[in-house]
């Protein structure tokens, strides 16, 4: 064999091994993919059941859960539906009880109508027996008596007259006797209280206003010519000009301090301008007159705003303003009203009562006095009137009448108010004392700091509620000073009566003094 065949045959074995490789390997590629495709199935199959299991108990839960809330909501609608037939049961049964009861009522009324028709037929059939009883018992008096009707009346009158005459007179000896019982005590509460008001101190203080002027010369200008100034001024404002010997100085005099504020603030501006003649007087009054009033106002809503009320009529609080201008036993009416409405709130506070009511009372408690020298009454009764005039509470009206114990207090608020008015009126330094009441206490209080040792002098200053005290520097140091201060307070509050407190001001200074030559 030659080189060719053995190639030939070597190429056909090599294809025949090839075609043997290719038809094994796609044999087993067909068996690896049977394989493959067999478990794919085997799970598709698996995922499938599975899911129709999961299905099937979803379900099964589903229905179960609508199950228990159809059951739920049956029980809610028939538990519902019962309620409502019971509450339908329960009306019924009320309106049929309603029925009943109005059949029962107008069954008794018919009764009762025909009950009292038969009883009115009665009465008038007993009403014309009267009557005709009366005629014959009339006849057969007049027959006895031989008096007709007329004459037996005009002498009953006079029987009853000469009786009433006799008790007449024994109520007047009564009264007679009651009134001269009464008589001594009533004068001597009268003449108290015209003291009080009319006191010579008092009506010094009260009554008159002084003006400074630049010069002497300028009183013969407020005379004027003949007169015709002072006669002007006084008779527009209703005042009197006391123009004397005092330097510098024209007394204004008048029981009424409204017109004397508006004299006094004329007057001043007369004298600032120069130019003094009646008609200038005039214009000047006017203008002080509605400064007056500007100032009345605004003293009044001060007043309310310092108390914290509000709400008061622009009239009532006008009235306040003018309190400002009343004294009574020296203390300024305003600030006693502020003051009785101020504790009267503190007292209602602690009681749990309106605060608020029982300020408003107790700041309108006085309001009669401004107008109590106006108007004829009591400063009560006319404050009782201006509360009601201007629509006040009832409370705060009987609180005003009752302060003064006229009428017993209706409620606690008026009890209040008549306390804190004692309380306002009777503490210390709010009455006028009198000047040697008052120079001897300051005298004892300059007494007491003097009989320290180390102490200078001292002097009793802003009405006695300051005392400064002056000492020698070389008996006294800046820390003995300490002590000698508590001291003089500690001797004061043991041994004086005093309105308020005492300022103890204790002074040491140290000079040195040299000379340059």
């Amino acid at each position: 064999m030659n080189t060719t065949t053995w190639i030939i045959i070597l190429v056909a074995v090599i294809l025949v091994d090839t075609l043997i490789s290719a038809l094994v390997a796609i044999s087993i590629k067909k068996n690896s993919d049977a394989k493959k495709i067999g478990t794919a199935e085997d799970k598709a199959r698996g995922i499938i059941d599975d899911a129709i299991k999961t299905a099937e108990s979803k379900k099964k839960e589903a229905l179960l859960e609508a199950k228990e809330e159809n059951l739920k909501t049956k029980n809610e609608l028939d538990k519902e539906i019962k309620e409502r037939r019971s509450e339908v049961q329960r009306y019924e049964k009320r309106v049929l009880n309603k029925e009943e009861a109005v059949e029962k009522k107008s069954d008794a009324l018919d009764r009762k109508e025909n009950s009292l028709k038969s009883r009115e037929e009665e009465l008038n059939k007993a009403k014309e027996k009267v009557e005709q009883l009366s005629e014959q018992r009339i006849q057969e008096l007049e027959r006895i008596s031989g008096l007709t009707s007329e004459q037996a009346k005009e002498q009953l009158l006079q029987t009853v007259e000469e009786e009433i005459k006799i008790e007449t007179a024994k109520l007047i000896k009564e009264h007679e006797k009651q009134a001269k019982e009464e008589a001594d005590k009533k004068a001597k509460e009268l003449v108290v209280n015209a003291i009080q008001k009319c006191a010579t101190d008092h009506v010094a203080e009260t009554t008159i206003s002084v003006v400074s002027l630049p010069n002497d010369e300028m009183k013969g200008r407020i005379i004027g010519r003949e007169g015709r100034n002072i006669r002007t001024l006084e008779s527009l404002t209703g005042v009197d000009l006391i123009i004397d010997d005092t330097p510098e100085a024209v007394v204004l005099s008048g029981f009424d301090p409204i017109r004397r504020e508006v004299a006094r603030i004329a007057l001043e501006k007369l004298v600032v301008d120069g130019r003094i003649q009646p008609t200038r007087i005039e214009e000047m009054v006017n203008k002080a007159q509605k400064e007056v009033e500007t100032m009345i106002r605004e003293e009044g809503e001060a007043a309310t705003l310092e108390v914290g009320v509000h709400g008061i009529h622009p009239e009532l609080v006008k009235l306040l303003g003018k309190m400002k201008f009343r004294t009574s036993y020296g203390q300024n009416a305003l600030k006693h009203s502020i003051e009785v409405a101020l504790i009267s709130g503190l007292l209602a506070s602690e009681l749990g009562l309106d605060v608020r009511v029982a300020k408003r009372a107790g700041l309108l408690h006085d309001i009669g006095k401004a107008v109590d020298h106006e108007k004829e009454g009591t400063h009560i009764q006319l404050g009782v009137d201006l509360c009601r005039k201007y629509k006040e509470s009832a409370t705060v009206i009987n609180a005003v009448e009752a302060h003064h114990g006229d009428i017993e207090p209706e409620s606690l608020i008026a009890c209040i108010v008549q306390a804190a008015d004692a309380i306002s009126a009777a503490r210390p330094g709010a009455r006028r004392e009198t000047v040697q009441t008052y120079t001897n206490r300051l005298k004892q209080l300059e007494d007491i700091t003097n009989s320290y040792e180390g102490v200078d002098k001292s002097f009793a200053i802003q009405a006695g509620r300051e005392i400064r005290v002056m000492v020698v520097p070389e008996q006294v140091s800046d820390d003995d000073m300490v002590l000698l201060a508590r001291d003089i307070a500690k001797q004061i509050e043991f041994e004086l009566e005093y309105p308020g407190q005492i300022k103890v001001n204790v002074i040491r200074e140290s000079r040195a003094t040299d000379y340059a030559k």
